[in-house]
C-alpha cells in the first residue's frame, strides 16, 4: 500500500453492524499501520474509530415492510445523499455492512462507477428471498459472510464470497463479572436474577415491552426476591426506561457494554428479543427465553416467504429448538414466564443449553483467527 491514506467507505445501519464496523476499523488500521482514511454513516462504535458519519445511523434502523413505509421519504433522501457523497470522495472501496434494504440500492446506484463494492454480512437467503443472491452478485465484487453454510449461495451465483466467522467470538461476552455487578448493584447472590433485552429499535421494544413487563410480574410470583436488569443502547434508552419505571419488580436499567457483559455474567436466565444479542447471551452462557412480535401485516407477509423452521441462530445452526421461542401470538407472558420459571427451576436445562452453546461457537470461529482480522485481509486485498 503506498504512503498516502486510502480512502475507505462504510455504511452501517444497526448496532449490530455499528459494532462489526468498528472491529473491521480497528483491524484495518492496525494491518495498514494507520494508512487508511474513514468516511460514511455509522453509531457510536464507528465514531469511536474515528468516523465522522455523514447522518445519524438511527435514521436508518427500522425493519419490516408496515415500519418502512412511514420513512420513505427519509429513507429516499438519505439515500441521494449517501450515494452523492461517495461520488464526490472516490473512495478506493465502499463496504456496506448488513441493512441490505439501504446498501442494495446504494450498490446500485454507484455500479460502474470504478470503485469496488464490498458487502459485509450476507442477506438470509437461506431463510427468504432466495432471489436476492443473484441480485446481490450482480451489484457487489465481493461479500463476507458470517456463517459457514451462507457461502456456497452466493458462489453458486458467481459471487465471490469468503466465511471469516461469526465477530460475536470476539465481543468478549464471556468477560462479565457477574460477582462485581451484584456488589455494585446491591443485588444479593442468592437473589435470582434476569436480565430483559427487548431490542434496539424503537418499533421493535415498543411492542416487547408491555409483554415482558407482564413476563415479570407473573414470574415474581414463582420467585418472591427475583431481581431484573435491563441493558439497553443509545436510540431506545429513554423509551425503555420510561416503560419499565412501571414493572414489577423495577428493574434496573444500564448502559454501555461493560455493563451489559457484567448483568449477563451475573443473571441466571434472560429474556430476549430475538436478534445478534442471542448469540452474546451464548458466549456468556446465559440461558434463554427468545420473544418477537413484529408488526402484523409484517409478520403476514414473512410467513408467506419464510422458509426456515426457527429465528434465532442458536436454533438454526443446530436445528433443532435449543432456546424456547415465542413468536406472534404466541408471545404471550403467561407463555414466557411459565418457560422462564422451568429455566430457573432446571439445572438440567440450563446444563443442556450451555451445551448447546459450545456447539455453536465451535461452528462459529470459536478458538480461531478474529472474523475481523480476516475481514480486514479481505477488504485491503481489494483495494491494494
Amino acid at each position: 500500500m503506498k504512503e498516502a491514506q486510502t480512502r475507505l467507505f462504510l455504511i452501517a445501519g444497526e448496532h449490530s453492524g455499528d459494532a462489526l464496523g468498528s472491529r473491521l476499523m480497528a483491524a484495518l488500521k492496525t494491518q495498514s499501520a494507520g494508512r487508511i482514511a474513514f468516511a460514511g454513516v455509522g453509531g457510536p462504535r464507528m465514531k469511536a474509530e474515528g468516523l465522522d458519519s455523514l447522518f445519524p445511523m438511527s435514521d436508518l434502523s427500522v425493519m419490516g415492510l408496515a415500519e418502512v413505509l412511514p420513512r420513505v421519504p427519509k429513507l429516499l433522501r438519505r439515500l441521494r445523499q449517501t450515494v452523492a457523497d461517495i461520488k464526490a470522495r472516490r473512495p478506493s472501496a465502499v463496504v456496506s455492512i448488513d441493512a441490505p434494504d439501504f446498501c442494495f440500492p446504494v450498490a446500485k446506484r454507484l455500479k460502474g462507477q470504478g470503485i469496488p463494492l464490498i458487502h459485509y454480512v450476507a442477506p438470509q437467503v437461506w431463510a427468504w428471498r432466495p432471489g436476492k443472491a443473484k441480485v446481490a452478485a450482480e451489484l457487489f465484487d465481493r461479500l463476507i459472510v458470517l456463517l459457514p453454510f451462507e457461502a456456497p449461495y452466493f458462489e453458486a451465483v458467481g459471487l465471490s464470497s469468503a466465511f471469516v466467522g461469526h465477530p460475536v467470538v470476539e465481543t468478549g461476552a464471556e468477560s462479565g463479572d457477574g460477582q462485581a455487578f451484584r456488589r455494585r448493584h446491591g443485588i444479593p447472590a442468592e437473589a435470582p436474577l434476569i436480565c430483559v433485552l427487548p431490542g434496539s429499535r424503537g418499533n421493535e421494544t415498543a411492542r416487547l415491552l408491555p409483554v415482558f413487563g407482564e413476563t415479570l410480574a407473573l414470574l415474581r410470583k414463582n420467585l418472591p426476591d427475583l431481581r431484573a436488569v435491563v441493558p439497553t443502547v443509545e436510540g431506545v434508552a429513554e423509551q425503555v426506561a420510561a416503560a419499565a419505571a412501571g414493572w414489577t419488580p423495577t428493574p434496573l436499567i444500564t448502559r454501555g457494554q461493560a455493563d451489559k457483559l457484567d448483568a449477563f455474567a451475573a443473571a441466571d436466565a434472560a429474556l430476549a428479543a430475538s436478534g445478534s444479542v442471542t448469540l452474546e447471551l451464548a458466549v456468556a452462557k446465559t440461558p434463554t427465553v427468545i420473544a418477537y412480535k413484529a408488526n402484523p401485516l409484517t409478520a403476514l407477509l414473512a410467513r408467506r416467504l419464510i422458509r426456515v423452521r426457527y429465528i434465532n441462530l442458536v436454533n438454526l445452526i443446530l436445528d433443532r429448538q435449543a432456546l424456547p421461542e415465542f413468536l406472534q401470538e404466541n408471545c404471550r407472558p403467561e407463555k414466557l414466564a411459565a418457560a422462564l420459571a422451568g429455566i430457573f427451576a432446571d439445572d438440567a436445562a440450563r446444563r443442556a443449553q450451555r451445551d448447546a452453546f459450545d456447539e455453536v461457537l465451535q461452528r462459529l470461529g470459536l478458538g480461531g483467527p478474529p472474523p475481523s482480522e480476516k475481514a480486514a485481509e479481505i477488504v485491503l486485498s481489494m483495494i491494494t
